[in-house]
C-alpha cells in the first residue's frame, strides 16, 4: 500500500483509508493569505472546522459542535454541522477572509461534510 500503511482490519483499516486520501489532497490544496484552507475534521459524534493560513503556519477563525453556542442544540449530526459552518464563515468574515480552498480532510463529500459546506457559502464564503 502506498504512503507505508499496514494493512489494517476493520475501523482501522477506514481510517487508514481516510488518512491516505487527506495526504492525497494534501499535497495539492494549500492554504494562502489570499485563500486559506478550511480543514473539516470529523470524528464519530462532533465535528471542527478551521480556517488556516498553510504559509505562517496560523489558524485565523475556527468553530466545533463542542462550541458552548452549539453543543447543547437541538438536531442530529448533520443540523450541528450546519451550524458549525455558519459559525466559522462569520468568525472568518470577521477575520478578514471572504475566499477559501475547501479541504475534506479525506472524507467523502457528503452528509455532514456536505452540509457544512453549504452552510458556509450561504454564510458568504466563497469556495
Amino acid at each position: 500500500m502506498a504512503y507505508g500503511q499496514k494493512i489494517l482490519k476493520g475501523d482501522a483499516y477506514k481510517r487508514a483509508a481516510v488518512k491516505r486520501r487527506h495526504i492525497r489532497i494534501r499535497k495539492k490544496v494549500a492554504g494562502t493569505p489570499e485563500r486559506p484552507r478550511l480543514v473539516v475534521t470529523r470524528s464519530n459524534r462532533h465535528i471542527v472546522a478551521q480556517v488556516i493560513d498553510d504559509l505562517k503556519g496560523h489558524t485565523l477563525a475556527s468553530a466545533s459542535s463542542l462550541d458552548a453556542s452549539i453543543r447543547g442544540g437541538e438536531g442530529d449530526k448533520s443540523a450541528q454541522a450546519k451550524q458549525v459552518g455558519a459559525l466559522v464563515a462569520e468568525r472568518a468574515k470577521a477575520a478578514g477572509v471572504e475566499a477559501v480552498v475547501f479541504d475534506r480532510g479525506g472524507n467523502q463529500y457528503a452528509g455532514r461534510i456536505a452540509a457544512l459546506a453549504d452552510a458556509a457559502r450561504e454564510a458568504g464564503l466563497k469556495f
